[in-house]
C-alpha cells in the first residue's frame, strides 16, 4: 500500500485507541489493550486488504507468543506470594537497615537495591508495593519513599520477573536473545548509576549524594558489569536477579567501611509480631532467602548442565504457520511459530523453586492455616488483568505487523527523523509506550516491531535500536500512573498522587535522556 497522510493515520489508529484511552479516559490495560486490538483487526480487514485467513492465523501467533510471556508472569508472581505469604520478604527488608545508621545509605539499600533485587523476582508494582512502606517506616516521608521505590528498581525492568520482557522482545521480533541482550544491558546498565546517585539525591540531598558518591559507583558497577555478563552468556532470566542480589551482597561490605557505618542501627519502631511463624519460630534471614537461593541454582543448574538442559528441552509446543498475503501483497512467509519448552522454560524453573519454597517455608512452621489457599488467590488476582491485556496488545501487534501496517509506520517514521535523529527519538518512543501501558512489556509488544523496522530502513543497527527501545521503555515503566498508583496506596498518599506523579516523571526523565544520548553516540 502506498504511503500517504490517510494511509500512515490508518495504520497508527490502534494504538492512538490505547493511548487515548489509557491516557485521557484511565482505562486499564485490559480493557484498552482490546479496544485496539477490535480497532486493528478492523482496520486491517477493511483498508489494508487482510482476509479473515490471515487475521485467524494471527491471533493463533499472538496465542502463543503470549503463552511464553504469561507462563513466567504467573509463576514469577507465584513465587513471590509463596516467600511474602512466609514472612520472608518483610524478613529480608527490615534486615537490611540494621546495616548501617546512614539515612542515604538505609535509602540505598532498601529503594535501589533491594527494590531492585524484588523487581528481578516478581516486578509488576511489587518493588514499589514493598519497599515504599519499610522505607516510611525508617522515617522518610512517603513521597520520598514512593519516588525512591518507583526510580530505584527502574534499570532492573528490562531483565527483571526472570526477563519477561526481554522474552517478549525476542518473541515479538523473531531475533535471538544473543544477539539483542549486549546492547540492552550495557544501556540499561549505564542507567543503574544513575538510579542510584537519584535515589541518593532523594533519600539524603546534594550532601548524602556526595557522600554516598563512592558507594553509587561501586555497587552500580558491581550491578551493570554483573548484568551484561549473565545476559550475554544466555542467563538473561537472571540478568536483575543475580547482579541484584550480587549489589546486595557487596553492599552489606560497603556499609560495614567506617564512612558509612556510624552507630548501630536500632530496629524500626514497628510491630514484628508478624515474623513468627505458626510454631512461635522468628524467622531466619537465610531461610527467608532459600526460595531465591534455590531460584538461582536452579536456573544455573539447567541453563549450563546440557543433559539436564536437553532432557527438560525434549518436549516442545510448537506451530508451524503458512505464508500469509495481503490483498496489497505484503508477504509473511512461512515458518514456525513461539517454540515453547514445557518443562525447561523460564516459567518451569520458577514453578519448580514455589514448589521446593513452599515445602522449606511449611516444614519451618511459617505459614498460617490455609496458606496455600492464600498464595493462589494473591496470584490468580494479581496475574488476571495484565494477563488479558497481554493476549489483546499481544493480539493487536501482530495483526498490524502481518497486515503491513507497522511497516507503514515504520517507513513514515524514517522519513521524518533521518538516521542522525533517531537513535535520539528510540529510547523515548519505549518510555512513552510503557508509561501509558504501564508495562515494558507491552511496550515491547507495541512498539518492537515497529523500531525494528525502521532501524532496518534507516540502516541503523537494530540491536542498538531495540537495546534503546527496551531500556526506555524498562526506565520509562516506573513513571507509569499504575506503579505510583500502588505505591501511593500503601503509604496513605491516596489522595497526592499527582504530587507524588510529578516528582517521579521529573526524575525519571533524567535516566531515559542519558540512555538517549548514549545511544545517539553508539550509533
Amino acid at each position: 500500500m502506498e504511503l500517504n497522510l490517510l494511509t500512515w493515520t490508518l495504520a497508527l489508529l490502534p494504538v492512538l485507541v490505547v493511548l487515548i484511552l489509557m491516557l485521557g479516559f484511565k482505562w486499564g490495560g485490559s480493557r484498552a489493550g482490546a479496544a485496539g486490538w477490535i480497532a486493528a483487526v478492523l482496520i486491517a480487514w477493511l483498508f489494508f486488504a487482510a482476509g479473515p485467513r490471515l487475521i485467524a492465523y494471527t491471533q493463533a501467533k499472538a496465542v502463543l507468543l503470549s503463552l511464553d510471556v504469561l507462563y513466567i508472569i504467573w509463576t514469577a508472581l507465584l513465587l513471590y506470594h509463596t516467600a511474602d505469604e512466609a514472612g520472608a520478604v518483610r524478613m529480608i527488608g527490615i534486615s537490611l537497615p540494621r546495616l548501617t545508621a546512614d539515612r542515604t545509605m538505609q535509602g540505598l539499600l532498601i529503594g535501589w537495591l533491594f527494590a531492585s533485587f524484588l523487581q528481578g523476582m516478581g516486578g509488576f508494582g511489587v518493588p514499589v508495593a514493598v519497599a515504599a512502606p519499610l522505607l516510611v517506616g525508617l522515617g522518610f516521608n512517603p513521597v520520598q519513599a514512593v519516588v525512591m521505590a518507583c526510580i530505584g528498581h527502574g534499570w532492573a525492568v528490562n531483565y527483571g520477573s526472570l526477563a519477561t520482557s526481554f522474552q517478549t522482545l525476542m518473541a515479538v521480533t523473531g531475533l535471538p536473545g544473543e544477539l539483542l541482550a549486549p546492547d540492552s544491558a550495557w544501556l540499561l546498565g549505564l542507567s543503574a548509576y544513575v538510579c542510584g546517585a537519584i535515589v541518593a539525591l532523594v533519600a539524603g540531598g546534594w550532601r548524602g549524594l556526595l557522600r554516598s558518591l563512592p558507594a553509587v559507583l561501586v555497587l552500580g558497577s558491581v550491578m551493570a558489569f554483573s548484568q551484561y555478563a549473565l545476559a550475554v552468556n544466555r542467563l538473561w532470566n537472571l540478568g536483575a536477579t543475580g547482579s541484584a542480589m550480587l549489589g546486595l551482597l557487596v553492599g552489606v561490605g560497603v556499609c560495614r567501611l567506617p564512612l558509612y557505618r556510624g552507630n548501630p542501627q536500632t530496629a524500626p519502631a514497628a510491630n514484628f509480631s508478624h515474623l513468627n511463624g505458626g510454631d512461635g519460630k522468628p524467622r531466619s534471614l537465610k531461610l527467608s532467602l532459600s526460595a531465591y537461593a534455590i531460584l538461582v541454582v536452579l536456573t544455573f543448574a539447567i541453563n549450563l548442565i546440557p543433559p539436564l538442559n536437553a532432557f527438560l528441552d525434549q518436549i516442545q509446543l510448537n506451530l508451524t504457520f503458512p505464508e500469509l498475503r495481503t490483498g496489497f501483497g505484503w508477504v509473511t512467509p512461512a515458518g514456525p511459530g513461539r517454540s515453547i519448552s514445557l518443562f525447561g522454560h523460564t516459567g518451569s524453573i520458577l514453578l519448580y523453586a514455589s514448589l521446593i519454597s513452599y515445602f522449606i517455608y511449611r516444614r519451618a512452621g511459617y505459614y498460617r492455616p490455609a496458606a496455600a489457599a492464600r498464595i493462589g488467590e494473591k496470584t490468580v488476582k494479581g496475574a488476571v488483568n495484565s494477563s488479558l491485556g497481554i493476549l489483546a496488545m499481544v493480539g493487536m501487534a501482530v495483526v498490524m505487523s502481518h497486515a503491513g501496517m507497522t511497516n507503514l509506520l515504520a517507513l513514515g517514521m524514517s522519513r521524518s527523523f533521518g538516521a542522525a535523529a533517531y537513535p535520539l527519538i528510540a529510547p523515548f518512543i519505549g518510555a512513552l509506550g510503557a508509561f501509558i501501558t504501564g508495562s515494558n512489556n507491552n511496550s515491547n509488544v507495541l512498539f518492537a516491531v515497529l523500531q525494528m523496522r525502521t532501524a532496518e530502513l534507516l540502516r541503523l543497527s537494530v540491536p542498538l535500536i531495540l537495546g534503546a527501545q527496551t531500556a526506555g521503555g524498562s526506565l520509562g515503566s516506573i513513571m507509569a500512573p499504575a506503579k505510583v498508583i500502588v505505591g501511593c496506596s500503601t503509604v496513605g498518599l491516596s489522595d497526592r498522587e499527582g504530587e507524588v506523579m510529578a516528582a517521579v516523571i521529573r526524575y525519571g526523565l533524567i535516566p531515559i535522556g542519558i540512555v538517549a544520548l548514549a545511544a545517539w553516540l553508539a550509533a
